[in-house]
């Protein structure tokens, strides 16, 4: 009889801890996509290599309104909107005979860029992850591979 116990204690233990993960799954914090990119940005400026690039494209595009995330129980707090154009530049770089086609959002980054100065063909530096070189940025808070 009491192994029987052990046994529902075990799988009383379990049932709880598979309840307490889809709670924290449905009501956990939702990261901000903003702070993110910063620390995507910051880390490649640590621990990039350097390629050498060329911006293909410069694209100004109008702000998209922020949808509110679902919440369980119904919508939660709207956020504010923001009314920035966004500036996504397209550019190409080449790693062990591969070619990288990517962009990158440079949206409040305007004070490392001069975009008057910014026109198709420019030569860059890119700085990317050797372990993954898909993933790159053209420039960081503190570092601009612009010319």
């Amino acid at each position: 009889m009491l192994a029987d116990w052990k046994l529902v204690l075990v799988m009383g233990g379990a049932a709880i801890a598979a309840v307490a993960m889809i709670v924290y799954a449905f009501l956990r914090p939702e990261g901000d996509p903003e702070d993110q990119e910063r620390r995507r940005r910051l880390h490649l400026n640590q621990i990039g290599r350097i390629a050498e690039g060329q911006v293909v494209d410069l694209a100004e595009q109008p702000p998209e309104p922020k949808k509110p995330r679902k919440k369980l129980f119904g919508f939660g707090a709207r956020p504010l909107a923001d009314l920035r154009p966004r500036h996504l530049v397209s550019y190409s770089y080449s790693i062990s005979g591969v070619t990288y086609h990517t962009a990158q959002d440079i949206t409040g980054l305007e004070s490392q860029v001069r975009l008057d100065r910014l026109v198709p063909g420019l030569p860059a530096s890119v700085k990317y992850d050797p372990s993954n070189p898909v993933d790159s940025i053209l420039v960081a808070d503190d570092w601009s591979g612009l010319r």
